[in-house]
């Protein structure tokens, strides 16, 4: 018997400012449904999940969710007013005594529980939304770009959550990985009309350019039909005037259709210009020491960097990537150790933090006001790369429109604001670039043009991402800051860097990091050479190294809940919790015996 399903939208519309975002819209979610909400920046994605959430009403249509389902929703800036701490927000849903499903959320996001709202970043909000979300565990889960904020470590963390949950999802994320390792659905948002494809995200772009070009021929075949028509009517019309007022009205006909077709917005004009050709040692680092207080950033770090080299900064937030950063560039100067740069740099710099942007200020005025935009005597033109440009012009180039030319950065969606921030950076020649987080909210077809961009450019780059996939794009080295001062430098991207680290790890335990520590490097080893086997596939080699932390997690769960029902007096005062708890903790014991007996499987056959 078919399930009925979790969500239905049926024939919504929706306006904004006069411009319809959707009309006659349709949509179904089903349980077990893994969705990739995807689309370019303003394209409605999030409008649409907050349709879904029922947080916004549509002008028409029926939004349609059966009794007992819950669809739970990531809120973006969640509202914490009224909450001392990040975890009574996270916690408000829960009935009274579960609040430890928070707890058993947080380790793995990386989120205090304990920290107070006065205190907390735009970044630990997000993640006690999250948590929030995750701990509740309703039927249907939407996540607007849940990675934002998070490092690689807790990116994977939550990939696995969510690739062994039954709950369906729908997701919202630039991390190409991450979608493509979960998702088994793609809804595609484009100029209003949103398509579905029984597919996961890996493949989309492919699907997207095979619809395009099927749209593009059938215009190209509309056009040439009312070519031969429009010629019949200048030639033939007049001696058959009664006769063929038909097809004269079929021409008009085929014109108001051409007329409706909404032609695709085009991409974005990125271009880098290289400035003068730097040195060829770009950069030196030599025995770099930093530390605040008792957290240590960097100890005996080496570093050359070339002309040409594109170099990858990972690691848990807060390591200290971006202070790092700041080093190798003379802004920051470490404790001990030096830094030596090249000759004739000229730097570009891409702020996560959005610094360069005037909030308040239009977007005509944040690039007028800029001294090295500026053209002496013009308001409305800006130096582009040695060449005078229309501000609006050079706007639309990063398709902005002229109404948007005069409106506050503060109404800009986080990617509309990446992409000003990225006019900015490239009116300007440069030959080493600093980009400290630049896909955030970026779109996927934006993130392809700037992963092209660079790669044509001549200059060099160090770049800072939890963004696995353009590290593997763009990265020629990648430097893993792994805490406690350590900082190691690999060759290559992202993947790379997961191959060789255990093998670096077993040459760091030989040379006398401890007992403990070999045994662990070891292991990991042994487990690295393990998923090399022939006769694993590639994504059996992938779980057998996934299997471990999936363990351990489990195994931590099992912990708590035991805790938790290790009170005497829980079955007589809260019957109904002793269930839940009692249930959960069976559930994590099978799930658990499951994944113990997987690993064995895999490793056996290894």
């Amino acid at each position: 018997m078919a399930r009925a399903p979790l969500l239905q939208l049926s024939g919504i519309t929706l306006t904004f400012g006069g411009n319809p975002v959707f009309d006659g819209l349709d949509l179904v979610v089903q349980p077990g449904d893994r969705v990739a909400l995807v689309g370019r920046n303003g394209s409605g994605k999030s409008t649409l999940m907050k349709v879904m959430a029922g947080l916004v009403e549509p002008d028409q249509g029926s939004r349609v969710v059966p009794p007992g389902v819950v669809v739970g929703y990531m809120e973006q800036d969640p509202d914490l007013s009224g909450f001392a701490t990040l975890g009574d927000y996270a916690a408000s849903q829960l009935p009274e005594g579960e609040a430890y499903r928070v707890e058993m959320v947080a380790e793995g996001l990386k989120f205090r529980p304990e920290t107070p709202v006065a205190t907390a970043s735009g970044g630990e909000r997000r993640r006690a939304a999250l948590a929030k979300l995750l701990a509740e565990a309703p039927e249907l889960m939407l996540l607007d770009e849940p990675t934002n904020h998070l490092d690689i470590q807790a990116i994977e963390w939550l990939e696995a959550q969510l690739s062994e949950t039954r709950t369906a999802f729908v997701l919202i994320s630039h991390d190409r990985a991450f979608l493509k390792a979960l998702t088994k659905a793609t809804l595609w948002i484009d100029r209003g009309e949103v398509r579905r494809r029984e597919a996961g995200f890996d493949g989309f772009e492919e699907w997207r350019e095979t619809v395009w070009a099927e749209e593009d021929e059938a215009r190209h075949k509309l056009e040439r039909k009312i070519k031969a028509e429009a010629k019949w009517a200048v030639e033939g019309i007049s001696a058959r005037r009664k006769r063929n007022m038909g097809r004269v009205r079929a021409l008009a006909a085929l014109r108001d259709e051409r007329a409706s077709m909404i032609r695709r917005q085009g991409t974005a004009a990125l271009e880098l210009e290289a400035g003068t050709t730097s040195g060829k040692r770009v950069i030196e680092a030599k025995g770099l020491e930093k530390r605040f207080a008792d957290k240590v950033i960097v100890k005996g770090f080496d570093l050359r960097v070339l002309r040409g080299d594109r170099v990858a900064f990972v690691g848990p937030n807060g390591v200290g990537k971006t202070t790092l950063l700041k080093m190798l560039v003379g802004e920051v100067a470490p404790d001990a150790g030096a830094v030596s740069l090249g000759t004739n740099l000229e730097i570009a710099v891409f702020d996560q933090t959005r610094a360069q942007l005037d909030a308040e200020a239009s977007l005509w005025e944040n690039l007028t006001g800029d001294p090295m935009m500026r053209v002496s005597g013009n308001s409305d033109q800006v130096m582009v790369r040695g060449n005078p440009r229309h501000v609006v012009a050079y706007l639309k180039d990063f398709l902005f429109d002229e109404r948007q030319a005069r409106a506050p950065v503060k109404s800009l969606s986080g990617g509309e604001k990446a992409r000003l921030l990225l006019a900015k950076l490239m009116a300007k020649p440069s030959n080493l670039l600093i980009l400290d987080e630049p896909t955030n909210d970026l779109d996927v077809e934006t993130l392809d043009l700037l992963q092209d961009v660079l790669g044509e450019y001549d200059g060099t780059v160090l770049l800072v991402s939890h963004d696995r996939d353009f590290i593997d794009r763009v990265a020629t080295a990648t430097v893993a800051l792994e805490g406690e001062g350590r900082a190691t430098v690999y060759p290559g991207g992202w993947s790379d860097y997961a191959a060789q680290r255990p093998a670096v790890a077993e040459e760091a335990g030989r040379t006398g990091r401890g007992e403990a520590a070999r045994a662990e490097v070891r292991a990991e080893a042994a487990g690295a050479e393990a998923a090399r086997a022939e006769g694993l596939s590639f994504t059996e080699r992938k779980r057998l190294e996934a299997l471990p932390a999936v363990i351990e997690r489990l195994e931590a769960e099992i912990a708590k809940l035991g805790d938790f029902l290790s009170d005497p007096e829980l079955f007589t005062k809260e019957p109904a919790k002793f269930r839940k708890a009692s249930e959960a903790i069976a559930e994590r014991q099978q799930a658990l015996a499951a994944a113990e007996e997987e690993w064995l499987a895999l490793a056996e056959r290894a």
